[in-house]
């Protein structure tokens, strides 16, 4: 028995692999890291890992392998998600007390639907529960889904997650609340008495609704940082300004969250950048304007229905956004030339960009098709797809330290994704998902699918409205976007 990465591993648990040899040929396999693409390629899954991986007739079938033909598909690994926030969210109910293991669940399986083979949660979760979420997960007790991952919270009293989020991480005592450096050092010695791998702090004091409260100074983050280092955690900060930005990296933290919006990266950042080379994950989707804006989206549309694609359309969604209707006003352009100059800057600087989506605390941005988002932008801001893929599939890897998926390669866990069009063309080809397999196993998406139509619908008006957990859809925001 082993802990990585706050998971508990017992062994290769995984119910839901297939025994038999199969052997898939015929695709493009994109292997996940820097190597070429192998054409018409082939490789046979074992007991959910990959036995055997090359060129078609290169590959034979061990005898009695199925066979399965990928002639014209293209083959990548599982996507990686390294920051999203799980178990509030009910679609049409925002709430603590949606909180539960069969929530997380629901969230998981919809990463999993969209391609994704590990999730991690980011300071939002009751440390007791997720250690028995993990623990069940690879126990066998819950159908296949995406890999449940979590950092411990820690964020100055009463700080830390924003407005909404908040609202559940409280009453469930999420977060680790600090003051000193005193406080941080006996925190996360608590937690590192847990076996817990990952944490993440919150630098900004968000808003003056909340009471002007202070942010986290760097003396309590430096202590925390070195204390957590000492315990072999992997530290990711919440920071969105240019002087946290980098009070954080400097003092050694391992995953910058959050790309600078609202400032231009200065030559002094980029210095510091390229001395520390972080982790990077730039979450920037969210404050994006709704796909569904742009007419119907049948790749998100696919796992909503159509009241709740209709909420996000008029803005009415619990983290306040604006509706379709809204122009864009100075600030959004203000933003979207930041991103322009700043995305680049990062990535020239050494930053290692990993895969991240903030997704859980708004509809218009949720699981599973925020990935595919958020690699579109990276693309869009100046990476090329095959970058693009390796930070959304093998780079986030290293942060969750597993070692057993992220490529496909001999030995590794058959997490893959068969598409119908090349990604390496255009990144948003990654939308075009034929099947999903998660540890050698197919994904039953088209079940998945009528199920998240179905959970949702149960929940709402004629159920829900009784619920004291029920919160009517809000008032949409009378500012433009």
């Amino acid at each position: 028995m082993r802990w990585i990465a706050g998971l508990l591993v017992v062994g290769s648990i995984a119910c839901y692999a297939q025994a038999t040899d199969v052997l898939y040929e015929g695709a493009r396999l994109i292997v996940g890291d820097a190597s070429a693409p192998i054409e018409n390629g082939a490789f046979v899954v074992r007991n959910g890992h990959i036995s055997a991986i090359g060129q078609k007739g290169a590959i034979h079938a061990p005898a009695g392998a199925a066979r399965v033909d990928l002639t014209g598909k293209t083959v990548m690994p599982a996507l990686n998600n390294i920051h999203i926030h799980i178990g509030y969210e009910g679609f049409v109910s925002w709430s603590v007390e949606n909180h539960s293991p069969e929530n997380v669940l629901d969230h998981l399986e919809r990463e999993a639907f969209y391609g994704v083979g590990t999730a991690m949660a980011m300071g939002d979760q009751p440390v007791a529960f997720a250690i028995k979420f993990q623990q069940d997960q690879l126990a066998g007790k819950f159908p296949p889904a995406a890999r449940f991952f979590f950092a411990a919270g820690f964020a100055p009293p009463g700080g830390g997650p924003d407005s909404l989020l908040i609202q559940g991480t409280t009453p469930l005592h999420a977060v680790n609340e600090i003051s000193t450096p005193d406080e941080a050092v006996a925190a996360v010695r608590k937690i590192a008495g847990m076996n817990i791998k990952e944490v993440k702090f919150w630098v900004d004091n968000r808003d003056n609704a909340r009471g002007g409260m202070k942010k986290m100074p760097p003396e309590v983050y430096s202590a925390l940082i070195e204390e957590a280092h000492k315990h072999g955690m992997i530290v990711h900060a919440h920071a969105t300004n240019l002087q946290d930005q980098k009070g954080v990296v400097k003092a050694g933290v391992d995953v910058l969250v959050h790309t600078l919006v609202a400032e231009k990266v200065d030559d002094e950042f980029v210095a510091i950048l390229k001395a520390k080379r972080p982790y990077w994950a730039p979450v920037m989707g969210l404050g994006d304007r709704s796909e569904l804006c742009d007419g119907n989206i049948p790749f998100i549309e696919q796992v909503l229905p159509d009241g709740v694609v209709a909420d996000i359309r008029a803005g009415k969604t619990w983290l306040p956004s604006s509706p379709c209707s809204a122009p864009a006003n100075a600030q959004f352009a203000q933003r979207e030339e930041n991103l322009r100059y700043n995305f680049p800057k990062y990535i020239a600087a050494g930053a290692r960009i990993v895969l991240g989506t903030d997704a859980g605390v708004s509809a218009k941005y949720s699981y599973g098709f925020a990935e595919h988002h958020e690699m579109g932008m990276y693309v869009r801001l100046g990476i090329t797809p095959a970058e693009a893929i390796i930070a959304s599939t093998s780079r986030p890897t290293e942060v969750l330290r597993i070692k057993d998926t992220g490529v496909l390669a001999k030995g590794k866990r058959a997490d893959f994704v068969v598409l119908n069009a090349n990604p390496l063309e255009n990144i948003h080809n990654t939308r075009e998902i034929d099947s999903v397999y998660l540890y050698g196993a197919r994904l039953d998406r088209e079940g998945l699918q009528a199920k998240f139509k179905q959970a949702v619908v149960d929940r709402d008006a004629a159920q829900a409205s009784s619920k004291k957990d029920y919160v009517p859809h809000p008032q949409p925001p009378s500012q433009t976007h």
